[in-house]
């Protein structure tokens, strides 16, 4: 199985940000719907992360 981008994954945090939003919303699904909202937040932050840490070393390459 090939890893989701991070334009994907952040595709996928917006779909589950409006399904609170929705019709679709019920109260005894939000737990569950937050959960995996969150963890797939905390995978965003981290590759973010990397991406950050990628650009400083790229960086600092160019500026010597």
């Amino acid at each position: 199985m090939s890893e989701k981008t991070l334009n994907q994954k952040l595709k996928d945090l917006d779909k589950q940000v409006e399904w609170f939003y929705s019709d679709d919303f019920k109260l005894e699904k939000a737990s569950e719907k937050y959960k995996e909202a969150l963890k797939l937040s905390e995978e965003i932050e981290k590759d973010l992360k990397n991406l950050k840490n990628e650009i400083e070393v790229l960086n600092e390459d160019f500026t010597k």
